[in-house]
C-alpha cells in the first residue's frame, strides 16, 4: 500500500515538474517579450511627439493598437506638463532661458483624449515636457500561475509597464 502511495505521489511530483515549472518559465519569459515590445513602442511614441511637437489621432490610435497586439489590454497615461511663457513676473529684462523665470501646468489623458477628438491633433512647443505611462489592466498567464502556486501577486499589481518621455524639440504646427 506504501509503494502505491509514493508511486502516486512521485507521478504527481514528475507531473509538477515535466509540464508545471516549463509553463510558468514559458509564460515569464512571453511577458517579458511583451514588455520590451511595450517599452520599445513607448519610447518611440513618445520620441515622436518630442520630434514633431504634436500628438495626433491617428499616431495615438496607431500607439494603442501596436501595443495591444501583444495580447493584453492596457491603461495608457500621458502627462503634457506645459510651459507658461506668462508667468507673475512682468520685467522687460525676463527672458525664456533664464532658469527659474518660467513655469509649468500639467494636463493629462483625459484632457489630451479630449482635445484630440475634437481637433485631431494636441499641439506642444518647444520646452513642453510629454511622459507617456503604459501599465497592463489584465491578467496574464504567468500572474495567474504565479497566483495560484505561490500567492505572489496580488489584485493591484501589474506584469507589464512602460514610461517615456522627455522635453520637445520643436513647435508644433
Amino acid at each position: 500500500m506504501s509503494d502505491t502511495v509514493m508511486s502516486v505521489i512521485a507521478i504527481f511530483l514528475a507531473a509538477i515538474l515535466m509540464f508545471i515549472f516549463p509553463l510558468m518559465s514559458t509564460a515569464d519569459r512571453n511577458d517579458d517579450i511583451s514588455e520590451q515590445q511595450v517599452q520599445s513602442e513607448t519610447t518611440k511614441f513618445a520620441d515622436q511627439i518630442r520630434a514633431t511637437g504634436k500628438i495626433t489621432q491617428d499616431d495615438y490610435e496607431s500607439f494603442l493598437t501596436t501595443i495591444a497586439q501583444t495580447g493584453n489590454s492596457f491603461d495608457v497615461e500621458m502627462e503634457a506638463k506645459l510651459l507658461d511663457e506668462n508667468s507673475r513676473k512682468k520685467t522687460s529684462e525676463a527672458a525664456s532661458t533664464k532658469v527659474g523665470e518660467n513655469s509649468y501646468y500639467s494636463e493629462y489623458t483625459s484632457q489630451i483624449e479630449s482635445v484630440l477628438n475634437e481637433n485631431g491633433v494636441y499641439l506642444l512647443k518647444e520646452g513642453d515636457i510629454v511622459t507617456v505611462s503604459v501599465k497592463n489592466t489584465n491578467k496574464t498567464i504567468s500572474q495567474l500561475l504565479k497566483n495560484f502556486f505561490y500567492q505572489v501577486t496580488g489584485n493591484d499589481t501589474y506584469n507589464i509597464a512602460a514610461s517615456a518621455g522627455g522635453v520637445v524639440n520643436v513647435n508644433g504646427n
